[in-house]
């Protein structure tokens, strides 16, 4: 195929003098190339609006149904560990606060002190006008120890306080006289409680020991059993 070109040739003012056709060919001109065969089909997910279904289908997903099955076929039924807690034979703390209230018990009955003897003249009524007095000292009550007698909360307040040294793996009563040794005047209330706990043991035939180990070894013995 050729398409016709009128050129024009100029002198030197510009004007044209002569006018000839140029012919220019395009039959070397490699043709117009078509794709023939299938066309690739894309991958992306379409939607289709006629028809009954208008989902959105994407492949490699799987029901969710199938990953619980396989989530389930793979659980294993573990069994819970039990742990049996033996309370047959005593703790550490346990064992020197029981070699402790021994001593003191040897040493009360050998020797008697004038504290001794000032604390088992206390009355009752005297115990309670000392922990009314504690009481009236706070800004609010003791709503939590509601449940507690004269005698637990006064030896309570005895073990949480730091004034008379540390109260963890010592007896109350060797604690007591530890403070009284050096001056720190402890509550001879306290001493009273100790007494007569002690001497109602000793009536019951009861253990020695209950009433020899603070709130704070208790609570730890306690989280210690769990723990083992």
């Amino acid at each position: 195929m050729s398409h016709p070109i009128v050129a024009h040739k100029y002198n030197s003012l510009g004007y044209p003098i002569t006018a000839y056709k140029l012919d220019i060919t395009y039959a070397n001109m490699p043709p117009k190339r078509k794709i023939s065969g299938p066309v690739a089909k894309s991958q992306q997910s379409t939607l289709a609006f006629h028809g009954s279904s208008n989902k959105v289908t994407k492949s490699g997903i799987k029901a969710p149904g199938a990953k619980q099955n396989i989530l389930d076929a793979n659980t294993k039924h573990i069994e819970p560990e039990t742990v049996d807690i033996c309370d047959t034979e005593p703790t550490t703390i346990e064992a020197s606060i029981i070699e402790q209230t021994e001593q003191e018990v040897e040493a009360q009955q050998a020797e008697k002190t004038p504290e001794e003897d000032d604390a088992r003249r206390i009355s009752d009524a005297a115990m309670k006008k000392y922990w009314a007095a504690k009481e009236k000292q706070r800004l609010a009550p003791r709503v939590h120890q509601g449940a507690l007698s004269v005698h637990d909360k006064i030896l309570r307040e005895f073990d949480m306080s730091g004034h008379y040294g540390p109260c963890t793996g010592i007896a109350r009563l060797k604690r007591w006289k530890r403070a009284q040794r050096l001056h720190l005047d402890p509550p001879i209330e306290v001493l009273a409680v100790l007494l007569r706990e002690q001497d109602a043991a000793d009536d019951k035939n009861l253990d020695r020991m209950a009433n020899q180990r603070s709130i704070v070894d208790e609570l730890l013995n306690a989280k210690v059993e769990l723990d083992g």
